[in-house]
């Protein structure tokens, strides 16, 4: 046994939510392997629901990740210590922790060189064939586990993961106070993207989307301006002259949360010559877009953003310093019974006025 208290399987049956077929959770036993040296067991405390795990509901697939069999959901959590391994020197039960979802080898190339997030054989919570941690209690790696302040709570803490999305984003365009930023789409990921602009030094951002509760959402938020679009390629023209009226300015970066034909045209279209388009959207495999004019003729690069690397401390101490408040993105909270797990993902699949639906366990 570990540092801590009674092992797991000295206490009531571990429950999880498992995937089981399309639209088809349910909850059930989920058996914890053992606890080793380097690892601690935590019990969750707040889960928020990702539009990946809506995904996998409703079509067993994303992209390359298919759900083969049954499966653990969720990957956006925090919780408490209740148990650490006997070489776990930073933390101890009691501990109130995000986790980082991801493990790498750390022996690959793209390991050594920092870039993890890309490592071959990285496991996340929840991507097929990896368990999640939709569960009371699971099994991580004590490295992978971040202490959370007094001031930060459990739902914040959850929200580092889409939050390090962001701030990964920002990174990989460059955004500080000398670029003004286009953010296409306001969903969560979009959303939480406008906040970590902020906190990176942005001084000008506007977003757009085909909702009007969304674009209210952001410039709450603090958009300096919000800008309702189709989804018809014909208006882009006309919708990126409206985006560079209510900059007032260039567009230097433009992130696209949302990944389809029309949303990388918009911001390879509204981005200056010599600025970066940023894209964080998973949406489609394939895309037709203006790519020779923008990459060519005006050297607008063309950057990705695949999960995060080393986000989580910065993540925890944005929160920690108020310079980011995740809190009004939190719109739905539900506890972890059979119909309220059933009742969330509705929620979430349903959008409307759900941003970020969060079980409380």
């Amino acid at each position: 046994m570990g540092k801590g208290g009674k092992s797991h399987e000295e206490e009531e049956e571990n429950m999880a939510a498992w995937l089981v077929g399309i639209n088809t959770l349910k909850i059930q036993p989920f058996k914890l392997p053992p606890l080793g040296p380097q690892d601690v067991r935590v019990r969750m405390k707040a889960v928020g629901i990702c539009g990946t795990d809506v995904h996998f509901l409703k079509t067993l697939r994303l992209a390359d990740y298919v759900v083969k069999e049954p499966m653990v959901t969720g990957h956006e959590c925090a919780g408490i210590i209740d148990e650490a391994g006997s070489e776990v020197k930073n933390l101890v039960p009691g501990d109130r922790v995000a986790l980082d979802p991801g493990i790498s080898c750390w022996r690959c190339d793209l390991c050594k060189e920092g870039r993890y997030n890309l490592c071959p054989e990285r496991k996340l919570l929840s991507m097929p064939p990896n368990h999640g941690a939709l569960a009371r209690q699971i099994v991580r790696p004590a490295d992978l586990c971040f202490k959370l302040p007094d001031n930060v709570s459990f739902e914040e803490g959850a929200m580092c993961e889409p939050l390090s999305v962001a701030v990964h984003a920002c990174r990989r365009a460059d955004i500080s106070p000398e670029t003004n930023v286009l953010i296409v789409g306001a969903g969560p990921i979009g959303l939480v993207t406008l906040l970590a602009a902020r906190a990176f030094g942005a001084p000008r951002i506007v977003i757009v989307d085909v909702d009007e509760h969304r674009l209210s959402v952001a410039k709450g938020l603090g958009a300096d301006g919000v800008i309702k679009v189709s989804t018809d390629m014909q208006d882009i023209p006309e919708e990126v002259e409206a985006i560079r009226k209510a900059m007032g300015t260039a567009v230097h970066v433009s992130c696209d949360c949302v990944g389809f034909s029309k949303t990388m045209s918009t911001a390879l279209s509204a981005t200056r010559a010599g600025g970066k388009v940023c894209l964080i959207g998973l949406g489609h495999n394939e895309m037709t877009v203006p790519l020779t004019p923008a990459a060519a003729r005006l050297e607008i690069d063309v950057v990705g953003c695949f999960t995060y690397t080393n986000t989580w401390p910065l993540c925890i101490e944005l929160l920690r310093s108020g310079k980011v408040d995740v809190k009004p993105l939190i719109t739905h909270r539900f506890g972890f019974s059979q119909k309220e797990v059933e009742e969330a993902f509705e929620t979430s699949a349903r959008g409307g006025n759900a941003i970020k639906v969060m079980f409380k366990l």
